[in-house]
């Protein structure tokens, strides 16, 4: 039993102590203490004396029934400058039935379910009876039949012995049976009272029917199903002819009957759910579920997702029953059914090569491959994640080659999070550079070995020396001095070391113990993606455990499909891959990031409900993160409309890049200019892009992708600043000299010089005349003026003349003396000084 103090109480209903203590010993109870406990029954006893000293009803006049109303006003955001204003209004009655109107419903119940029973009986009776008259009816229609049968015998036989008995001659004078009248003929009559009309009728019906005794005895069959019955047409059983047959009641087909009650379903709701899913858990149509969601004053349609708390309000408002699921329900059922045993088999190390930029990671792999790939790349640098894998005499070997510039940060982490062993390239003549550590710092994040290639030792100014030392103060400590790091003297361009370094990393990866299992289905790590304008969708895939086929359903992060082709590192189609090796996929409805985990699934439904279930969590996930920020920096927000903005679009070939190019751009800017990527994809410059940019007054950008016909031409109508590079650096540059041209120029001022009073005259054309003697630069006559007097700048203006003797000048340079006329301005003193300078504006910069 719930009990609080006096003092709670008194707190609870908000009124006095010593009031409440007055009340409760009018109500007859024994408080007198703040402190003393209330229990429920005395709380009763309370609340029933107060209700009678107001003059309210007492227990037995209390109100029946209670209507609750509530009103919420939510708002509506149509577009940025108008908002709808949504008012919901709720009203719920509830109606307290006394003990008498309880019972009485029960036995009305009661009454209806015993009316209903003796009804079933009752029909059921008649049923029966009915049955049983039908089928004493077809028995005795048998047996007549039968009887009719043996007559009809009877008769055939007595036909017979007639005509084999001799035959009389007739009298002569008596006429010929033939030339008889048929009413003079006698009738004949037999002991069994039957005339010869009756034989000759028998015997005529006997040749024309067979034998009735050689026939099976028809029955009938009686189906009763409730109250209908059915009847097949068997013995004389003619549908709505038979004399005497009631006619046969409507047949129910289906035999379904409507629920008495209403059906209270479970609905299992995870974090989101479409409103066709609910709708049909709940086993109505949609439109319903829409229909509610209006009167509650939230728009929705049949494929919008609702939240979870959404969903239950619906599913409960409607009488079903709410269970809640894990949200994660279907990434679990997925990695339990990707759960294979198998043998498992040593597998070729993945490497990745990293480093700074231009410091011969590609070309040391380029020497490995013996290719040219280095030649071929935009600016010398590369700008993507590159998948080989190469054949050795020691086995085979996987290289990622990752790039070395600063904005691709996200790919260089993504390369040490997929691989095995990292080479540290770094060059001999430059030394540790910021993405060398960079590339250090990703490594041991990631617990991955480090092989060091010094590359470029061939150089005259190559210090390997100093890249140990460089790299021992970083963490890095080199075999020779005690460490765990090999490090290895390359020259990437005579190929010396390259079988050194070889050695080393597989004799990395033997301790390691690589292993894999072949057998299980494929998975592994998108390295890069991309849309390719004829074959579509295109991710570089790296497959670090099973077997990838072509046709399997593959999931690749929000994105799904089937292998339709699968390419190697030299555009040859194959079939299959197997652990390490890196191929491009073709068949996915999308482009995944760079680093979404594939798997093979075996059911094509199962992926697609979680690349959906993913879908709808990215989406929640985003729309948080943008509410977050926007709650969270509110202040800092509402300045942002006086930043001067870069609005971009921006186009790139593969994922990866588009994500270093839009990290490297919103980083740039300062507290009055910023740069604003509106929109970013894979692929060509579309004619939507173009629009986007039209309404958006946005500049755009495409890297290392071009503009499509209706593109170019929403540019060349519009105007349109359209901006195609293949290099990373190209495009930085050029964004920071549009910022800083947004930044406008300073202005700065300059002085030119500075003339000291020595005298002051007085003239009836300028007034007071300031001898002056020029002690620092130049004087000029068309330039602004300050008068200082003891450093302190007393007035601001310009000369009205500037005289050496008697002569105007223009300029008077230092050490001369000269006459200098301020204009509007007669207090000029001995010991003042005149400073002449000028404004000069300075563009701004980043």
């Amino acid at each position: 039993m719930t009990q609080v103090t006096v003092k709670e109480l008194a707190k609870i209903v908000d009124t006095p102590v010593e009031r409440l203590l007055q009340q409760m010993r009018e109500a007859g109870l024994p408080h007198n203490n703040a402190e003393q406990a209330v229990s429920d029954a005395e709380k009763q006893t309370l609340l029933t004396h107060l209700k009678g000293t107001h003059g309210a009803r007492t227990t037995a006049d209390e109100p029946r029934k209670i209507t609750l109303q509530r009103k919420t006003t939510t708002k509506l955001k149509v577009s940025a400058s108008k908002t709808i204003s949504v008012e919901v209004r709720k009203k719920k009655t509830y109606v307290k039935r006394t003990p008498a109107e309880v019972e009485a419903e029960k036995q009305k119940e009661l009454e209806a379910q015993r009316a209903v029973a003796a009804e079933a009986a009752r029909q059921k009776e008649k049923a029966e009876a009915e049955a049983r008259q039908k089928a004493e009816a077809e028995a005795r229609r048998q047996a007549q039949a039968e009887e009719r049968a043996k007559a009809a015998t009877k008769a055939t036989h007595q036909q017979s012995s007639i005509e084999a008995a001799p035959t009389k001659a007739a009298p002569p004078s008596a006429p010929a049976p033939s030339e008889r009248k048929k009413e003079d003929q006698p009738r004949r009559v037999d002991k069994d009272h039957r005339t010869d009309d009756d034989e000759r009728r028998e015997r005529k019906q006997a040749q024309h029917r067979p034998s009735l005794k050689a026939k099976a005895p028809v029955t009938r069959v009686v189906v009763s199903v409730g109250d209908d019955e059915d009847t097949d047409g068997f013995g004389g059983g003619r549908r709505g002819g038979g004399r005497g047959r009631s006619k046969p009641k409507k047949r129910n087909q289906h035999g379904f009957q409507a629920p008495t009650t209403p059906v209270v379903r479970e609905v299992n709701l995870g974090e989101t759910i479409t409103v066709a899913e609910l709708a049909q858990q709940m086993s109505i149509k949609a439109a319903e579920v829409i229909k509610f969601m209006f009167k509650m004053g939230s728009p929705v349609t049949i494929n919008q997702v609702l939240d979870q708390e959404t969903a239950q309000l619906v599913a409960e408002e409607f009488g079903h029953k709410v269970t809640l699921v894990n949200e994660n329900a279907l990434e679990d059922q997925l990695a339990e059914s990707l759960k294979f045993e198998g043998e498992a088999v040593s597998r070729a190390p993945v490497v990745t090569v990293m480093g700074h930029v231009d410091h011969g990671k590609t070309s040391l792999l380029d020497y490995i491959r013996r290719t040219k790939v280095a030649t071929g790349e935009a600016g010398g640098i590369t700008q993507h994640i590159g998948a080989y894998h190469v054949e050795t005499d020691r086995g085979m070997v996987t290289f990622l080659d990752t790039p070395g510039h600063a904005a691709f940060t996200a790919m260089r982490a993504r390369g040490a999070k997929a691989t095995d062993i990292v080479i540290l390239v770094v060059a001999a003549d430059d030394g540790v550079m910021p993405q060398t550590e960079e590339a250090i710092q990703h490594a041991k994040a990631a617990g991955v070995p480090i092989v060091v290639a010094v590359n470029k030792i061939d150089k005259p100014s190559a210090d390997p020396d100093r890249i140990k030392a460089d790299l021992a103060a970083r963490g890095v400590n080199p075999e020779e001095w005690g460490g765990d790091a090999p490090f290895v003297h390359v020259s990437a361009k005579f190929g010396t070391g390259i079988d050194e370094l070889l050695e080393a990393v597989l004799l990395q990866a033997e301790v390691l113990e690589l292993t894999a299992t072949p057998s299980a289905p494929g998975r592994g790590v998108v390295i890069e993606s991309r849309l390719d304008k004829g074959r579509g969708p295109v991710a570089t895939v790296l497959v670090q455990n099973g077997t990838l086929r072509q046709g399997d359903i593959v999931l690749a992060g929000v994105n799904y499909g089937r292998v339709r082709a699968m390419l190697d590192e030299n555009a040859q189609p194959i079939k299959e891959a197997g652990p390490s090796i890196p191929v491009e996929i073709l068949g996915l409805d999308g482009t995944p990031d760079a680093g979404d985990e594939l798997t093979v699934v075996a059911d094509e439904k199962k992926a697609r409900e979680v690349a959906l279930f993913r879908q709808g969590k990215f989406r929640e996930v985003k729309l948080a993160r943008q509410q977050s920020a926007k709650l969270e920096n509110i202040f800092e927000n509402m300045g942002q409309d006086e930043k001067k903005t870069l609005n971009v679009v921006l186009k790139a070939d593969v994922r990866g890049s588009l994500e270093a190019l839009q990290g490297a751009l919103s980083d740039l800017g300062n507290d009055e200019v910023q740069v604003r990527v509106i929109g970013g994809g894979v692929g060509g410059i579309t004619e939507s892009d173009a629009n986007l940019a039209l309404a958006s007054s946005a500049v755009l950008f495409g890297f290392n992708v071009r503009a499509d016909a209706g593109a170019r031409k929403i540019v060349e109508q519009e105007g349109l600043d359209l901006r195609y590079y293949n290099v990373i650096y190209d495009i930085i540059e050029d964004v920071k000299k549009a910022l800083s041209g947004m930044l406008g120029s300073d202005v700065r001022e300059s002085i030119l010089g500075i003339a000291e009073v020595r005298d002051v005259f007085r003239s009836p054309k300028f007034g007071a005349v300031a001898g002056c003697m020029v002690v620092e630069g130049n004087v000029f006559r068309n330039r602004p003026i300050r008068v200082l007097r003891d450093d302190v700048v007393i007035f601001e203006g310009e000369l009205e003349s500037l005289r050496r003797f008697k002569d105007d000048v223009s300029e008077v340079r230092a050490g001369m003396e000269c006459g200098i006329g301020v204009k509007s301005y007669n207090d000029v003193r001995i010991g003042d000084k005149i400073e002449v300078f000028e404004k000069i504006q300075v563009a701004r910069t980043l």
